[in-house]
């Protein structure tokens, strides 16, 4: 058997590379009105710019399930749960509950991801990779551990306003007027984010992000996953200006962000994350 690894549905991953690699996903929730959804499972079309529209985290129970079966799949060897950042989500404190209510005797290990969407998932890749592989479970914990603490997150929205509602922004939103003239490069630092600049322009903005996680990728190989919503062609002109920029570019990975990132968001939301190194 081997070490199995867990994640949320926010980290953006294909089903088919969690299928490959044996990933357990725990759906997180979208509220839509009184209807509660598991993102992943059910399909959910909603209007990201409704105030009825809201997330949750998955609660203990539903991860303790989630870790109990990832155990059992793992023949003992252990689990490893890599989550969204805790700052902007209650999951990992949902999950440390749940490992402090299995009594698993550390072989249920937590990891906070300290990003979302894909600077969650590639850690978890990185992760999954080490597990196939027949690492022993420290291994695979500090892999990671190492990759969570090497990824960096830009993220481009049009507007603040639904970050704002949410609580997602930190004291940088106090730089932003109720109309915003201008676009706003985010970024994760230690899980909280912030602002990094203000951009007049979008395509100003966009050339900023290249800039940006070109400059984290470093030149010892890097992976890269990019995210949008509802703007698959600036995703792909994105692709090929990091492709050109990053020649130790060992994989690229493009998804849209999943509902319950997207609510936050907004649509037209841009983001880069990147792993110095790569997920081997």
């Amino acid at each position: 058997m081997a070490v199995v690894v867990v994640t949320d549905s926010a980290a953006g991953l294909s089903a088919d590379l969690v299928a490959e690699l044996g990933i357990e996903v725990v759906p997180l929730h979208v509220l839509v009105g009184d209807r509660q959804l598991r993102e992943g499972v059910e399909p959910v079309e909603i209007d990201y710019s409704a105030d009825s529209v809201t997330t949750s985290a998955a609660s203990p129970g539903e991860l303790r399930e989630a870790y109990e079966r990832a155990m059992e799949h793992s023949g003992g060897d252990g689990v490893v749960a890599v989550h969204l950042s805790r700052m902007l989500s209650a999951t990992w404190e949902a999950g440390r509950q749940a490992v402090s209510e299995m009594g698993a005797d550390g072989r249920v290990r937590l990891v906070d991801s300290l990003g979302a969407g894909l600077a969650t998932g590639l850690p978890v890749l990185g992760a999954a990779r080490r597990a196939r592989a027949g690492d022993t479970l420290d291994a695979v914990y500090e892999c990671a551990v190492a990759a969570a603490n090497r990824a960096r997150t830009f993220i481009l929205v049009n507007r603040t306003e639904q970050l704002r509602k949410g609580g997602r922004l930190s004291s940088a939103a106090a730089f932003f007027g109720s109309e915003l003239v201008t676009k706003p490069l985010l970024q994760l630092v230690e899980g909280k984010l912030e602002l990094r600049e203000k951009v007049r322009t979008r395509s100003r903005a966009v050339t900023k992000l290249v800039a940006a996680a070109t400059s984290a990728a470093g030149t010892d190989g890097v992976a890269l996953g990019i995210q949008h919503l509802g703007a698959a062609e600036a995703a792909e002109s994105l692709a090929t200006q990091l492709r050109e920029q990053n020649p130790t570019l060992t994989e690229l990975h493009i998804a849209e962000f999943g509902p319950t990132l997207g609510v936050h968001l907004g649509v037209g939301a841009l983001g880069v994350a990147v792993l110095p190194g790569g997920c081997a």
